[in-house]
């Protein structure tokens, strides 16, 4: 098992930004509903309902109403649960270039869900913060 990194210098330098194969979806169940038989990337339980992120394929077979088209891209860089940072600076290199992003964290590792038709673009932005390159009015 890795070691995670805590250093925003360290993690932005070693974050490795992968695109996964795929379109993934944002939906909702309301409150009460069951879960249909799917198994997504994640859930989160909000007074609203039930959030899921799963492939679209799973959501369209199943009747689901796709709240957001996404690209999965993970930055394989082991953060620490703790870092100070990386979010922001993630958020203000895309802010730049008017890509939305949706974070997820995981226990090893962030993943980033971006609107399908600017993942090659965000892929660019993440790994030219990767190599150092800094959005507008961003400290270095």
């Amino acid at each position: 098992m890795s070691i995670p990194v805590s250093e925003l210098g360290k993690l932005l330098r070693t974050m490795e930004p992968q695109l996964h194969p795929g379109v993934y979806v944002f939906v909702s169940l309301p409150p009460g509903e069951p879960m249909p038989a799917v198994e997504p990337l994640a859930t989160f339980r909000e007074v609203e309902g039930l959030s899921l992120i799963l492939p679209e394929q799973d959501a369209v077979s199943r009747g689901l109403a796709v709240l957001f088209r996404a690209a999965w891209i993970s930055l394989e860089v082991h953060s620490d649960l703790e870092a100070v940072g990386l979010t922001a600076a993630v958020a203000a290199a895309l802010t730049h270039r008017g890509i939305s992003c949706n974070v997820v964290a995981g226990t090893f590792h962030d993943h980033l869900f971006v609107p399908v038709d600017r993942a090659d673009e965000a892929l660019e932005c993440l790994r030219r913060l990767q190599g150092g390159e800094r959005a507008p009015g961003e400290p270095s």
